[in-house]
């Protein structure tokens, strides 16, 4: 016999699309660092490979959250909305740094998943209260 569970909500779905988009944008800076690693004349070496490492790293950890949470694992929702919270004070310096076009989009994305997240719908749909 099979249990048929409740649909998955909106905010959810949506919830788990960003995080999947953010991981493929931060998938393909990756590969950017790798071939400016690769082709650079002059670099620290050390620093180049940690810059690349972490953003490999996170796109990874994105892409692992946002299927646990398409899973309905209540555990993956902190460590996402962690990580959507980085996206403020790196859009703050962005926009302090002058490049406000992409600092603004990335603190509304990472408030925004955070909402998703903490919506009504997902928290019953991960199983809080």
């Amino acid at each position: 016999m099979t249990i048929d569970s409740a649909p998955v909500p909106d905010t959810l779905r949506w919830a788990v699309r960003l995080l999947r988009a953010e991981a493929v944008a931060l998938a393909l800076l990756a590969g950017w660092l790798v071939w400016a690693d690769l082709t650079a004349t002059k670099t620290d070496l050390v620093s180049a490979l940690f810059v690349t490492g972490f953003a490999i790293a996170g796109a990874v950890a994105l892409w692992a959250l946002a299927g646990a949470l398409a899973r309905r694992r209540a555990g993956a929702r902190a460590p996402a909305m962690v990580l959507e919270l980085m996206l403020v004070p790196v859009g703050w310096f962005m926009i302090s740094g002058g490049l406000g076009w992409l600092g603004a989009p990335l603190i509304v994305l990472g408030v925004g998943v955070c909402a998703l997240l903490v919506s009504p719908p997902t928290t019953r749909a991960l199983g809080f209260g």
